[in-house]
């Protein structure tokens, strides 16, 4: 008899086993710790092999770029993009599918249109790309080959798993939020609102499970600080709402101003008819160029950006970065590089921010809350434009920075910079990649289920 009830348990608790397994939610949460834990350990291998390669180029690894390459020779900052992009052109040529980088755009691509499917070999070979070119000193971002590679992760863990459609959507943006920018909180509304589209509890419990298994990973190996030191800042007044108001709006312009321009210098390269393989190292010698004057707009411009936080840049200065940052990415894009636009959008944003910061500041300085604070403003603000994301845009400023007074200025401006450039621009920068390449994701998934329907059906 008690043999019989012994029996008669264990197969209940079996059974309860096997229903929580099968279960959506539980099998998804414990697969986004899964792939949060494996995109997190893959962004830091990234970042790692990017040091590596800046070793290779330049001599030294740590990011801040401008002070490790002082003491070379103009020559040798000429010539290390063009040598590294005329690798990066050979190597897509011969290994990359469809022969060219791949980034964030494509993430919305597989979401929308192929059901979280992506190509493992591809996201490989983009993150070497990417790698390759930011580490060869190319004007791009990290945080973006980064987010494709944690996409890639989870694809294949969504594919090994035959998990069905809308897990796999779910897992794809577990593996974005884990792999973004080391901000938890930002990380997981990017994820839902530039990759999934949507903020339903079911993707978005997942999501935040990965994000913080990410985040742990990534915080353990580079540690719990902050991406940029800054000196506090307090909002000097209630009047100065209006200036930030107006920077949103200038920050748009700049925002309208950098995607045309890439879009233009994609169109003149095209035009060239020059071999695909050989455009990074013509684009690398351009870059390089500009760098012999100007190193601050090698890589990921972080050490330039810090800089401009902690006001040590005189208006003319903070302008002409401005402009020279859009046209070193327009040219690091245009001539095939790859990479993302997250960091060249902080830069643009920092230097229009703190322009507009100095110039709002003579009238009334004593209402002013000092250039650095609106520096901050307008990395959100531009960036936020750019990447048609306002919502993860203002969690990743505050996030980055460790400064939260300034938080309802960053709101003032990233919405208002939003607005705009979507109304005078048309859609973010990666729906604008897309629709470059006759790829229209408008309505998400629910194209690719109609899309599947007959007439009959």
């Amino acid at each position: 008899m008690v043999r019989d009830y012994l029996s008669a348990g264990l197969r209940g608790i079996r059974g309860r086993a096997a229903a929580g397994i099968r279960n959506e939610q539980v099998l998804l949460s414990a697969l986004a710790v899964a792939v949060g834990t494996a995109a997190a350990f893959a962004a830091v291998l990234f970042r790692e092999l990017i040091g590596l390669i800046q070793t290779g180029f330049y001599g030294f690894g740590h990011e801040r770029v401008v002070s490790g390459v002082a003491g070379l020779a103009w020559w040798h900052l000429l010539l290390a993009p063009a040598q590294g992009g005329l690798l990066i052109g050979l190597y897509i040529h011969y290994f990359m599918p469809g022969r060219r980088p791949q980034g964030v755009a494509d993430v919305i691509e597989a979401n929308a249109l192929r059901a979280g499917r992506m190509s493992g070999r591809a996201g490989l070979g983009a993150a070497l790309v990417s790698a390759a070119s930011i580490g060869a000193g190319a004007s791009v971002g990290r945080e973006g080959p980064a987010v494709h590679l944690g996409a890639t992760i989870a694809s294949y863990m969504g594919r090994r798993f035959r998990l069905a459609r809308s897990q796999s959507r779910t897992l794809l943006g577990c593996g974005v939020a884990a792999a973004s920018f080391n901000a938890p909180v930002a990380g997981v509304f990017f994820a839902l609102e530039v990759v999934i589209g949507h903020y339903a509890l079911t993707a978005f419990a997942p999501i935040v499970i990965a994000s913080v298994a990410g985040t742990i990973v990534a915080r353990v190996y580079f540690g719990d600080v902050p991406a940029f030191a800054m000196p506090p800042h307090e909002i000097a007044s209630f009047l100065e709402f209006g200036a930030f108001a107006l920077l949103g709006i200038t920050a748009a312009g700049a925002a309208i101003a950098f995607m045309r321009l890439m879009t233009l210098m994609q169109s003149l390269v095209d035009r060239t008819r020059l071999p695909y393989w050989l455009r990074p190292a013509i684009g690398g010698l351009a870059v390089g160029g500009i760098a012999i004057f100007y190193p601050e707009l090698l890589g990921v411009g972080y050490e330039a950006m810090d800089s401009a936080l902690n006001e040590h840049y005189l208006l003319g200065t903070l302008i002409l970065l401005a402009l020279l940052k859009m046209l070193a990415t327009a040219i690091s894009f245009g001539f095939g590089f790859g990479g993302g636009m997250f960091s060249p959008s902080l830069f643009i944003g920092a230097m229009v921010g703190g322009s507009f910061g100095i110039m709002a500041s003579i009238p009334y300085p004593n209402l002013s809350s000092g250039h650095g604070a609106y520096t901050l403003v307008g990395m959100g603000a531009v960036s936020g434009a750019v990447l048609g994301a306002p919502i993860s845009t203002m969690l990743i400023i505050v996030e980055l920075t460790g400064d939260y007074r300034l938080t309802i200025a960053v709101m003032v401006a990233v919405v208002i910079a939003s607005l705009l450039t979507r109304t005078l621009n048309g859609p973010s920068f990666f729906h604008k990649q897309l629709e470059a390449r006759g790829v229209m994701v408008r309505g998400g998934h629910d194209v690719e289920v109609l899309g599947g329907l007959t007439v009959s059906n």
